[in-house]
């Protein structure tokens, strides 16, 4: 028993007189850790200000950023480590590194796909913050994109995390990619109505919409409607925000009832023929007065 308790002190005691030796290096690696993470920071700051500056991308900026501070960090890492002494451990974990890769790789593949993603789409420029974007079933305003997720903030008010990967794998409508967008309405007019006159006065209304872009007006006539000729006006404005949007929708329409009133257009209502099932060729007045008279002589 007292032989036990001996080697347990003197155990404690070299662990004691090891841990004394290395105070100095735990208290330099301390101050190491605190003024590298400092030198880290100031100059992922300094890089993102750099590429902001340097690249039109800017969610590439951020991504490059990140991917600097990140490869520091670790050398960072292997510097405390090697003040620490731990070399031992550092080659045991180098050595390990190939056995371990894959499990890591495995548990990782998720958030590295996704990091990977996040990069092609700032290489590819798909994508930019600022842009508006329809993605996953979601419609809104790209405000981030970083190595993991893309931030959408839709109209409802939502704030949307997307992973990359999805946004990568699945179909999506950029609608600030060509800097514009195009407006369609659909109307209809009488069956009496000019045609000609008709796309003329249209066309002229479609003039003074705001934001109007160079590009012409196209107007179709689409269908025979039940009771209207049917017509599409498509025109492109240089907005491609959804305020700007609906106001230059609702301009044209404006515009072009406003056309239509001053020239006499109609817009008719929806016309229904009502079938009576009435035989022999009578009209429905005579109908009327059948059952009348009957009603009459039966009195």
């Amino acid at each position: 028993m007292n032989e036990a308790v001996t080697k347990l002190m003197e155990r404690l005691q070299t662990i004691f007189d090891e841990f004394i030796l290395l105070v100095p290096n735990i208290a330099l690696s301390l101050v190491v850790a605190v003024i590298g993470f400092l030198v880290v920071r100031f100059i992922q700051r300094r890089m993102k200000k750099l590429l902001f500056s340097q690249l039109e991308n800017h969610s590439m900026s951020i991504i490059m950023s990140k991917v600097i501070a990140f490869i520091l960090s670790i050398g960072l890492l292997f510097l405390i480590l090697g003040i620490l002494q731990l070399d031992k451990l550092l080659t045991s974990l180098l050595a390990t590194a190939g056995v371990l890769g894959l499990a890591i790789g495995l548990a990782l593949q998720e958030p590295l796909t996704n990091a990977f993603s996040g990069i092609m789409l700032s290489i590819k420029q798909r994508l930019r913050i600022g842009d508006l974007v329809e993605t996953n079933d979601y419609f809104g305003t790209v405000t981030e994109i970083n190595l993991r997720s893309t931030i959408v903030h839709t109209f409802g008010g939502q704030v949307v995390t997307i992973p990359n990967k999805s946004v990568i794998q699945n179909p999506m409508v950029n609608y600030s990619y060509l800097g514009k967008r195009r407006v369609e309405l659909d109307c209809g007019i009488s069956y009496a109505e000019n045609l000609d006159q008709v796309e003329e006065v249209v066309r002229k209304a479609m003039e003074s919409v705001e934001h109007l872009d160079t590009e012409p007006v196209d107007f179709f006539y689409t269908e025979f409607g039940n009771s209207s000729i049917n017509f599409r006006v498509r025109f492109w404005i240089d907005e491609v925000k959804q305020k700007p949007f609906f106001e230059a929708r609702s301009e044209a329409l404006r515009n072009i009832k406003r056309a239509f009133d001053q020239n006499d257009i109609l817009i008719p209502f929806p016309i229904r023929t009502l079938d009576f099932g009435i035989k022999g060729g009578e009209t429905f007045q005579e109908q009327m007065l059948s059952v009348q008279h009957n009603g009459s002589s039966g009195q």
